[in-house]
């Protein structure tokens, strides 16, 4: 890894929304993300949006007809992949998702990995964990 390259994201997982602006907001409010970049087309859709976690980032905008050809779980009636994010006290984080109304697929738990973790949809059906497992490169 070069030096410049050091501790700075090289995943960064992104999505799609029906209703971005309103997902940003229920991100932010439901699992702590932080608005890092909003950008909008010409019409006041979010064409590119950043939400900063911790260090970390997601990726997203507005749903398009395009070569991507991305649905959301919602409009598929499926899930096919899910975002694990780190936290530090998973029991608070997860107090918070409840009280914003976040939908708790699995219920918050020790993991005989040592985690401790829940799993809860988004407002629009993803999927995300959030547990105190963080895997270290070696």
């Amino acid at each position: 890894m070069t030096a410049e390259r050091q501790g700075k994201a090289r995943i960064i997982p992104f999505l799609r929304y029906r209703d971005a602006q309103k997902a940003i907001g229920w991100l932010c409010e439901a699992f702590g993300f932080a608005r890092h970049a909003v950008y909008e087309d010409e019409v006041g859709k979010v064409a590119h949006a950043e939400l900063s976690y911790d260090g970390g980032f997601i990726m997203l905008g507005e749903m398009k007809d395009d070569a991507l050809g991305m649905r959301t779980p919602a409009e598929l009636g499926a899930v096919n992949q899910g975002i694990y994010v780190v936290v530090d006290d998973a029991d608070a984080h997860y107090a918070r998702a409840k009280a914003a109304g976040a939908e708790i697929v699995l219920d918050i738990k020790d993991q005989p990995y040592g985690s401790r973790e829940y799993t809860a949809r988004d407002l629009e059906g993803n999927l995300w964990s959030f547990g105190t497992y963080a895997p270290q490169a070696g």
